[in-house]
């Protein structure tokens, strides 16, 4: 948990005490502790709840997030979610400043299953904030928050992480695309074709050479 977070602050996904992670393993979540600088996360900085945000173990409150991440690992679609990144990264927070979603733009976004969706914007630790970002995320890996942040959910820490350093880099091709022109998107016949391809080859998974 420190650690991963220590590496988003040094992505600049982080800053300051803006963000937080979280990682479940059976009826136990793991949560970076509120007002805890990222950068430099230790693990007493962790306090572990129950899903019901019952503290189980740690010296400090949880992050203000607390009913966010719990209320994704309690909903019937996060079947498998094993981490939870939210971040106020740059990029992911100025385009949901702007769009109501983030189009498929590069074959690496139908990983987190699509188009972002933008949630609309709630006080942070709001129970009405969890359950709008809580739809965003209906069939996605990731969804972006309105006028606040991202939020990237992986089977566990480590996949989450990835998926939050993957839609930042989506969020900063579709504005850089922006600034030049009208970003092309990717038709649901060549999303298609890459989902078949990737299912046949095997696409993002490390393969042995052939014997």
């Amino acid at each position: 948990m420190a650690a991963a977070s220590r590496q988003l602050a040094q992505a600049g996904l982080l800053v300051g005490t803006a963000g937080n992670v979280s990682a479940r393993q059976g009826g136990a979540v793991a949560l970076t502790a509120t007002g805890a600088v990222l950068a430099g996360a230790t693990p007493d900085q962790v306090t572990i709840v129950d899903l019901d945000g019952k503290v189980l173990a740690g010296d400090f409150a949880p992050t203000s997030e607390t009913p966010l991440h719990l209320g994704v690992y309690r909903s019937s679609q996060a079947k498998g979610v094993g981490g939870i990144v939210h971040t106020h990264s740059p990029m992911a927070t100025t385009l949901s400043m702007v769009v109501d979603e983030l189009p498929v733009i590069h074959h690496q976004q139908l990983s987190l299953g699509g188009g972002l969706r933008v949630a609309p914007f709630h006080p942070f630790g709001s129970v009405e904030l969890a359950l709008a970002v809580g739809r965003a995320l209906d069939g996605r890996l990731a969804a972006l928050m309105a006028n606040h942040g991202a939020v990237a959910l992986g089977e566990d820490l480590a996949a989450a992480v990835d998926n939050a350093l993957l839609t930042e880099w989506l969020c900063e091709l579709y504005w850089r695309a922006k600034a030049i022109g009208q970003p092309r998107e990717l038709s649901l016949d060549q999303q298609g074709e890459v989902l078949e391809l990737a299912r046949r080859t095997g696409y993002g998974r490390v393969k042995k050479t052939a014997s």
